[in-house]
């Protein structure tokens, strides 16, 4: 074996698992189910000690990864991203719909964001990562992690449901003005609150709306779910739709919006909020 990459755990309040904490530590291994891969491969060594995936990390320990063979520096994908704010511990840019956020392609939000962003200054910074997913066809913002600690401070975030999400989207058929969705995704409580800001008399669809949407769970494909079961599916939905009701060429109406939370270093409130796309403003004046 060789070794290929070696960190210093920060100091912890608490210890945190082996491979919660090594996300985003290695250039060459960026994601978690690849951190899980190498400890089972047996490429991974806590103060020279093989590493299992039910160790803990206190601080203080030095991680090394290991390679069979030498492995090729992490190919950065030339990708202009809006950057919409940066600090030195988070940024939040702009998805385009049609881009995975992170994944097996070479395409994706992950592997452009190095070069669209300033490298932190701090102890523990990493390459950039994203804290959570956005669907291929969504457009909207997106937190990135810096650092270490700014990873693990969003995601408890995240978890403590202390990051306000907002989507707008367009809806096919008539609706109630407002409203809580209930219904459970893959056997899971899951909530999303709606609230119709305009609507529109539709020949094709009888009526369009555009709809404010707060998930209050993060269920995946949450809100496209959510709408096809009150018998409103999004506007270009072509997973989760009525038949006959499926509008081709101009991608999904969904948008993520806005992104409210406190932020972990600096107590500041973060409010940032990403105006509709053009296609939507085609079909409602905004």
């Amino acid at each position: 074996m060789q070794l290929t990459e070696t960190h210093v755990a920060i100091s912890l309040e608490k210890p945190i698992r082996l491979q919660e904490y090594a996300v985003g530590i290695f250039k060459t291994i960026p994601t978690k189910s690849g951190i899980k891969k190498a400890i089972k491969k047996q490429l991974v060594f806590v103060n020279n000690k093989l590493a299992s995936t039910a160790q803990f990390i206190n601080g203080g320990e030095t991680i090394e990864l290991f390679s069979v063979e030498a492995e090729n520096e992490f190919k950065r994908l030339n990708l202009d991203l809006e950057v919409i704010f940066e600090d030195d511990f988070l940024a939040i840019i702009f998805k385009p719909a049609g881009i995975l956020v992170s994944g097996n392609s070479f395409c994706t939000i992950d592997n452009a964001l190095a070069q669209n962003l300033t490298k932190s200054n701090q102890n523990d910074a990493i390459r950039p990562r994203p804290v959570h997913r956005l669907d291929y066809p969504t457009s909207g913002l997106l937190l990135i992690g810096k650092t270490t600690s700014s990873i693990t401070s969003l995601n408890k975030l995240f978890e403590n449901k202390e990051i306000q999400k907002t989507y707008h989207a367009i809806t096919i058929g008539k609706m109630e003005q407002k409203g809580t969705i209930d219904f459970l995704i893959d056997e899971k409580k899951a909530f999303t609150e709606f609230e119709v800001l305009e609507s529109e008399k539709s020949e094709r669809f009888d009526f369009l709306n555009l709809v404010k949407l707060i998930p209050k769970t993060g269920r995946k494909h949450q809100l496209r779910k959510h709408l096809l079961a009150i018998g409103n599916p999004i506007l270009g939905d072509k997973e989760y739709f009525k038949e006959n009701l499926i509008l081709n060429g101009k991608g999904l109406f969904l948008h993520a919006s806005t992104l409210e939370f406190t932020h972990p270093f600096t107590q500041k409130n973060i409010s940032i909020t990403k105006e509709l796309p053009k296609k939507f403003k085609k079909i409602f004046a905004l």
